[in-house]
């Protein structure tokens, strides 16, 4: 097996040796190994392909960095042809939360959402998909 070197910060090392030890891995490998999986399995539901999808991302950050409500703008016109509503809000004293509905295809938001992980300084990326082209018609 290939040995990788990778860097985080002190903080989160220890919260990965905590969820280690509390969960019974036998280290940070094997936590690691297994969100490394599930990480890149993710998007690979052959259920949800080729199939209509709405997808809801909520990402946090701390206001003052500009740095990444800039890389929001730039990745809500970037993909304006999935981006069905974006919402900015204030939350507490130092954060904001840009929440994005998405309507595409699985491959459009798993692109949309790698982007949004990839930003640094980011403090939490959570989102969901459904497929929506399955409900049954609305009757008013």
């Amino acid at each position: 097996m290939a040995v990788v070197s990778v860097s985080m910060p002190e903080e989160l090392l220890e919260r990965l040796d905590e969820f280690a030890e509390e969960h019974g891995y036998t280290g940070r490998s094997e936590v690691v190994r297994e969100a490394s999986r599930n990480l890149l399995d993710e998007f690979e539901d052959r259920r949800l392909e080729e199939r209509d999808l709405m997808g809801v991302v909520t990402v946090v950050f701390d206001y003052e960095t500009t740095a990444v409500d800039e890389r929001m703008m730039h990745l809500r016109h970037e993909h304006e042809d999935i981006v069905a509503s974006n919402f900015h809000s204030h939350v507490g004293d130092h954060y904001c939360m840009e929440l994005f509905i998405l309507d595409g295809q699985l491959d459009q938001i798993s692109e949309f959402v790698g982007k949004v992980r990839a930003t640094k300084d980011t403090l939490v990326i959570d989102y969901s998909v459904v497929p929506v082209d399955g409900f049954p018609a609305l009757t008013g």
